[in-house]
């Protein structure tokens, strides 16, 4: 059979699927990252980073469980191992990080390289007529964008 129970083409779906394992990997980073600059953020924004990266960390996991499952759908299997999401991941671990200004600018690249691989995902979704992935994505990219420039107008 070339195709998937989705009617979707196989080849199509496996890159997809190996794609958004690459998503997976950084996310996984990116969600890790947000759980240390919350755990450790110091000075005058205290307050408001802590609870920020609280929130941001709390959407990162739900996203993570989102990929993992679209991957299961797209009859893939997700990465799993620390090991396989730092031999695959681009966002930077942000090690170390307390101050406010190092903290949201460290978000701020991590998002950007989201955006960069989930625009790729959006072209390869849209080759394969992948509505599912395409429609996933696009709720993370419009959301992404929206934090990035709230981030930035923090940094301001």
């Amino acid at each position: 059979m070339k195709n998937t129970i989705l009617g979707l083409d196989k080849k199509e779906v496996s890159k997809l699927a190996e794609e958004l394992n690459i998503l997976l990997a950084n996310f996984q980073i990116y969600y890790q990252n947000l759980r240390g600059l919350h755990w450790n953020i110091k000075g005058k924004s205290f307050f408001e980073l802590h609870v920020k990266f609280e929130e941001l960390y709390t959407d990162a996991h739900e996203k993570i469980d989102m990929i993992a499952e679209r991957i299961l759908t797209l009859e893939g299997k997700p990465m799993h191992t620390f090991e396989d999401y730092i031999k695959h991941a681009e966002v930077p671990v942000g090690k170390n990080v307390s101050q406010d200004k190092e903290a949201v600018q460290l978000v701020l690249d991590s998002l950007a390289i989201l955006l960069e691989i989930e625009r790729k995902i959006m072209i390869s979704s849209a080759e394969a007529d992948d509505e599912g992935t395409n429609s996933l994505i696009s709720d993370f990219i419009s959301e992404q964008e929206k934090t990035s420039w709230m981030l930035k107008a923090w940094l301001s």
